[in-house]
């Protein structure tokens, strides 16, 4: 597919978010899981009918209740069909135990009650403080509540409803014309939502994501799509390197607006390769919202790196930058030292020579053949005022590249979770 000739028919929303495309309704209420009443801790999304899902999970061996649950209402392959996701906040519902599956597994029961589905038909999803028990009270107010307000309109109190540390909601949605002679004319929406601020490392999932399309996408190819463009969106953000316990990502497919009579989108179709570059725009801007709402950030950070041995090498020494709290305070601190960003490449074990590594930070060439470039401090600190800082690094190793997105360290990191509990 011809990149250019696509973006050209790619279109954002508007205030667009989870609902934006067709089949799908959302509310956020409080529901009691957070002291305060004014704040929204509980968020549905539901579609008219059973749809297409995939998700993907965490990888952390203290995986929360209810990642366990919705990985077994996914078939335990991924992808199946699902009516509505139920999301709290201020309660992870992890390291909880038989407790902790039973409030989940019950959660599911009172959504399928109140939406006339069956309970195998729920995925949920939780986030906040691990290690305390979640109470099935909550669920059973809010729940009634939110389906009594689910609306086309409502994704934005969903996606106020899911935050944690978050500052601020974080949704986005396109739309675009297919050109596939099966689809030609359909107007298809990709959109979504997420929360992420701190623990943020994925392995295989996001924080919280909620993604749905109007595309009459198939099960498996729908599992597979999300499984790549996560790889290459929400698996390149760190803010911290700890991977959370909770991390879900869910992808819903109506089929609404597919030309009457169409067959679903199957892999290896233009119409399966118009979608992926679609949901991969999505994930890509809500990738980048968490890395720029990380805990206490003041900059967005997109290190690249190049001249790798192999991409998976390029991603070693991506990683062990945007990871290093000495290049993070430096970028907090408006300080272009680049010899941190060079040890941090020299810790991370990719194989390069030193002598070969080209370092520049803002744009500004400040390492060549591994020595120091002199350049103008004052230019500098000006660039860095700049809301996304970039540092780039060849390695002159080979052909490999990765890109990661992380953000700086500032002390208010330090003051969010040190008072976390409080």
């Amino acid at each position: 597919m011809d990149n250019e000739s696509f973006e050209a028919r790619l279109r954002g929303v508007p205030d667009g978010g989870v609902t934006s495309a067709r089949g799908f309704r959302a509310a956020g209420v409080h529901a009691g899981f957070r002291k305060n009443p004014e704040r929204l801790d509980f968020a549905l999304i539901a579609a008219e009918h059973p749809v297409a899902a995939a998700g993907v999970f965490t990888q952390n061996r203290f995986c929360a209740a209810p990642v366990t649950v919705s990985r077994a209402h996914l078939g335990g392959v991924g992808y199946g069909h699902i009516r509505a996701l139920a999301v709290n906040s201020g309660n992870a519902n992890a390291a909880t135990g038989e407790d902790g599956l039973r409030v989940a597994r019950s959660t599911c029961d009172i959504v399928s009650q109140v939406l006339a589905c069956e309970p195998d038909e729920v995925l949920v999803a939780s986030t906040g403080v691990i290690g305390q028990q979640l109470p099935l009270e909550p669920f059973e107010q809010g729940v009634p509540a939110a389906a009594d307000a689910l609306s086309p309109a409502g994704g934005a109190a969903a996606a106020r409803a899911i935050m944690t540390t978050d500052t601020r909601p974080k949704e986005y949605a396109v739309t675009y014309v297919s050109a596939d002679p099966a689809y030609a004319g359909a107007v298809f929406t990709v959109g979504g939502m997420c929360k992420g601020s701190g623990m943020i490392m994925p392995n295989m999932a996001t924080m919280i994501a909620c993604l749905t399309t109007d595309a009459p996408v198939e099960p498996a190819c729908l599992h597979e799509a999300l499984r790549a463009t996560v790889d290459r969106t929400f698996n390149c953000v760190t803010v911290d390197s700890d991977t959370s316990t909770n991390d879900t990502c869910v992808l819903l497919a109506s089929g609404e607006a597919a030309p009457e009579g169409a067959a679903p989108i199957q892999a290896g179709t233009l119409a399966a390769s118009e979608f992926e570059s679609a949901l991969y725009v999505v994930c890509e801007a809500l990738a980048r919202a968490i890395a720029a709402d990380g805990e206490g950030a003041s900059r967005l950070v997109t290190v690249t790196v190049t001249g790798a041995a192999s991409d998976a090498e390029a991603d070693v020494a991506a990683r062990a930058v945007a990871n290093s709290p000495l290049v993070k305070c430096a970028i907090a601190g408006h300080d272009c030292n680049w010899g941190r960003v060079a040890a941090a490449l020299g810790k991370s074990g990719a194989a390069f020579d030193a002598e070969n590594v080209a370092i520049d930070i803002m744009g500004i060439p400040v390492c060549r053949g591994g020595l120091t470039v002199p350049f103008d401090e004052d230019e500098a600190l000006r660039r860095f005022e700049a809301p996304e800082i970039f540092i780039t690094a060849d390695l002159g190793a080979g052909a490999g590249a990765a890109r990661v997105w992380t953000c700086d360290l500032t002390h208010d990191y330090v003051t969010i979770n040190g008072d976390y509990r409080t």
